[in-house]
């Protein structure tokens, strides 16, 4: 699994971290191995001009996910195949804004949002209840099991 990191936030971010856990879901939702990501974190007027471009919504938001092949999980035995996933973009003070009000550490939060963004470039989507509920109790679950694993 190639996972690049860049980080232009001016926040110190584990990197090895957040490649080890990007690797960690990855092979979790069976994505062929030699799959590729990108993680950016980047400032909040960057992380805001993005959220207007993409999204049409002012003011930076946490994460934005830009996907590329439109991989879907595979099944044990069944990997997707090769190719890029795409790119996930964190903005480190929004989520320690979050972090604050969640009661963890902005590390913990960042974490959470790249799971969070995996998923949706693997096309979970929280728009309705039922896939909210789904695709947050897999979050919970990958994230967990990844810092459990530690």
């Amino acid at each position: 699994m190639s996972v690049e990191i860049n980080n232009e936030s001016g926040y110190e971010v584990d990197e090895a971290e957040f490649a080890a856990l990007a690797r960690y879901v990855l092979d979790s939702m069976h994505v062929h191995p030699q799959s590729e990501l990108g993680i950016r974190f980047v400032e909040s007027d960057v992380m805001a001009e993005l959220h207007v471009r993409w999204m049409d919504e002012p003011g930076p938001t946490d994460v934005l996910s830009f996907p590329m092949d439109e991989l879907r999980p595979g099944r044990d035995g069944d990997v997707t195949p090769a190719g890029e996933l795409g790119d996930i973009v964190l903005c480190p003070e929004v989520a320690a804004q979050q972090a604050v009000t969640a009661g963890h550490s902005t590390a913990e939060e960042m974490l959470l949002l790249t799971t969070h963004g995996i998923l949706h470039l693997l096309g979970y989507d929280h728009a309705e209840p039922e896939e909210e509920k789904e695709m947050f109790a897999l979050q919970r679950k990958l994230l967990l099991t990844f810092l459990a694993s530690r």
